[in-house]
């Protein structure tokens, strides 16, 4: 028989848990129309720019129009600047204000609290994706040839910068920092892996440098689900995405383990 005492403490650790991550989602929630119609309005006027500009003269995948093309590098930018954002705003203000010491004193472990965190900033992540979606597809014809790779890419995508975004926030101590973190990181590793463009265009040697850049990965997987066309396999996209999880998530769950930067 279960001791009553060892009930009471999983009992307190899953309310715990679910407490965190309803408090995380309900955070980015109540100001929807900054943290999910904006990003949905810039991706919007990023398809209307780049899309009427370069429509004629940019080529990819042969019979598939650029606007097609640009649409799944959107909703994936969107997707992954809103998943770190989440997890890194939240973390960054909870130790400026000081009531981080509140959600430390909880009786949770320190995977569950890399747990809430992650998932709420996969939610924001995939509802802002998914309102990009939507909000664009009128704009010309769109295909959905393996949705499954798709839904996998988005998933492990959001994971990815979720734990990322938890990262950022532990380490930095202000907002300048963690600005810089997303400036000179998130940034241009974003913008900077074939959103706009297939890497087949670009020169020899930049095409090299690109392979080494794990969000070229994630929004070429997660094209690949669209027009069934990807510049590398997307099974090599899954392996080298998993992996990146997997790192970025021991780390992240060995600063949580240690207190760096969190208790003073």
């Amino acid at each position: 028989m279960i001791p009553q005492t060892s009930f009471t403490s999983n009992h307190n650790a899953t309310s715990g848990f679910f407490a965190l991550f309803y408090k995380e989602v309900k955070r980015f929630w109540r100001v929807s129309f900054q943290t999910v119609a904006a990003p949905v309005l810039t991706a919007i006027l990023y398809l209307m720019i780049f899309g009427h500009v370069l429509e004629d003269h940019v080529k990819v995948y042969g019979a598939i129009n650029y606007t097609s093309f640009l649409i799944p590098g959107l909703v994936m930018m969107s997707l992954l600047q809103n998943s770190f954002a989440n997890t890194s705003s939240s973390i960054i203000q909870s130790k400026i204000t000081g009531n981080l010491i509140f959600v430390l004193l909880a009786p949770l472990s320190h995977f569950e609290f890399f747990a809430a965190y992650v998932l709420a900033a996969m939610v924001r992540g995939l509802v802002v994706g998914l309102g990009v979606l939507l909000a664009t597809c009128w704009f010309t014809d769109i295909h959905f040839e393996y949705p499954l790779w798709i839904v996998t890419f988005g998933l492990l995508s959001s994971a990815v910068l979720g734990a990322l975004g938890l990262i950022g926030g532990i380490w930095a101590e202000k907002f300048d920092q963690l600005a810089a973190f997303q400036n000179f990181f998130i940034m241009p590793a974003t913008m900077l892996s074939g959103v706009f463009y297939s890497i087949h265009t670009l020169p020899a040697v930049w095409q090299t440098i690109s392979h080494f850049n794990p969000f070229f990965y994630m929004i070429d997987g997660f094209r690949f689900g669209f027009f069934g066309a990807s510049d590398v396999s997307p099974w090599m996209s899954l392996i080298i995405i998993g992996a990146f999880l997997v790192i970025v998530g021991l780390i992240a769950l060995r600063m949580l383990a240690s207190g760096y930067k969190l208790r003073h």
